[in-house]
């Protein structure tokens, strides 16, 4: 499992940019490259705070970058599951 690199300045991704590049990730028909992924996000973003993102996802397991340089999504997805958290009801 990758280690997240420590980086001292920039910008530091909000939880709103993690979700849209794991959303992107997931749609993509085809693995895209690192800076295809980039270009095709929806709101644009400094590099270094997409490049801080990309080492989050990829020290939690989420994600793969593959030896062609392609963000591979790997964690687990169960729409089943997903089905089933929706259908729930709520207990606070």
């Amino acid at each position: 499992m990758a280690t997240i690199t420590h980086y001292s300045a920039g910008h530091w991704p909000t939880l709103e940019t993690l979700l849209m590049i794991e959303k992107t990730i997931k749609e993509a028909d085809v693995p895209p490259k690192r800076t295809e992924l980039w270009k095709s996000l929806p709101k644009k973003m400094m590099y270094q705070t997409f490049k801080k993102a990309l080492d989050y996802l990829d020290a939690s397991g989420k994600i793969i970058v593959d030896r062609n340089d392609r963000v591979v999504w790997v964690a687990a997805y169960n729409p089943k599951l997903q089905e089933l958290f929706e259908k729930a009801i709520r207990v606070r």
